[in-house]
Order: structure tokens, then C-alpha cells, then sequence
């Protein structure tokens, strides 16, 4: 027999015993994805065809080698998926939204710790750290001169920083 004739013989004889068989199983090992069982079952004939001994042994041998084959095939396959795995989406992430929970603390330690300062001292911080203005303004507006605000500032910051440490608060 010619080398061609029996690798034709060895193909008609896997697809008469084993093809309808090996399509289902490859079927199922797929979820029932018909492109991907055919690819499967392709590949197990393909290395089948280039193993010919294993259609010298029994007809359940045979079909466990091939089975065994398919199965190892959809493992390859879904690790390489996983090791390579993209998703795709039509918009993009979502952001995380920052977590302003220990700012909103900070900011109620901070609020309470100014209730417990002098009234001079809360104004003076007040107009120059939380509505930002200048020095000069900040005297302008108390009617005292620009010494008198850096100095309240000053001390001001002593004091605050004194309350926080009560409080826990570390810089």
C-alpha cells in the first residue's frame, strides 16, 4: 500500500469510529461553542494522523487517547486565554471616587478644635488660611495693624496645634 493511500485510510477510519464521537465530547468540553469544538476536534484528528499507532489499539483505547487529546487542548487553549485575557468594553472605567472619609474627619476635628480657641485667635485663621487673604487685608478688615495679624497668626497656630495633639491628632 501506497504511503498516501494509507494515511487516506487511516483519516476514513478515524472519521467513521471516532469523528461523530469526538465532535460531541469537544462539544461539550466547549460550552456548547460550535467554531471552538470544531477547532478542537480538528487538532485532536491533525495529531491523531501524526500518531498513527494509536488506531493500532483498541477501539476505547483509541477513543480515550483521543479524548484525553481534546481535553488537554481546551485546558492549553483556556490557560493561554487566561494568561492573555483582554477585556473589551464600549466605554471606558469608571474612576474610583476618592475616599473623602478621613478628610471629612480631619475637617470636624479641625472645625472643633477652632470652637475651642479665643475669638481673636479663630477671626486671625479664619480670614488668612480659610478665606486666603493677605496679611494686609486680614488687618484691614480687623482694623489692627499687619504685626498684630502675623503675631495672632502665630500664636493662633500654637494654640490650634496644642487642641489637635489634645485630641489625638498627630502632624
Amino acid at each position: 500500500m501506497r504511503r498516501g493511500d494509507a494515511e487516506e485510510e487511516l483519516m476514513r477510519a478515524l472519521h467513521e469510529e471516532h469523528a461523530a464521537a469526538l465532535w460531541s465530547f469537544a462539544l461539550r468540553l466547549t460550552g456548547g461553542d460550535r467554531a471552538r469544538a470544531e477547532d478542537v476536534a480538528q487538532e485532536t484528528l491533525l495529531r491523531a494522523w501524526r500518531n498513527p499507532e494509536v488506531l493500532d489499539q483498541s477501539t476505547r483505547s483509541a477513543r480515550a487517547w483521543l479524548f484525553t487529546v481534546a481535553r488537554r487542548i481546551v485546558i492549553d487553549t483556556w490557560r493561554s486565554a487566561a494568561a492573555r485575557a483582554e477585556i473589551t468594553t464600549d466605554a471606558p472605567p469608571e474612576h474610583a471616587a476618592p475616599d473623602d472619609t478621613e478628610r471629612a474627619l480631619q475637617g470636624w476635628l479641625v472645625a472643633e478644635a477652632l470652637d475651642e480657641l479665643s475669638g481673636r485667635h479663630r477671626e486671625v485663621l479664619q480670614l488668612c488660611y480659610f478665606q486666603g487673604l493677605s496679611v494686609a487685608e486680614a488687618a484691614g478688615r480687623l482694623g489692627v495693624a499687619e504685626g498684630t495679624v502675623k503675631s495672632r497668626t502665630h500664636y493662633a497656630l500654637r494654640a490650634l496645634r496644642l487642641v489637635l495633639e489634645e485630641k489625638g491628632v498627630t502632624p
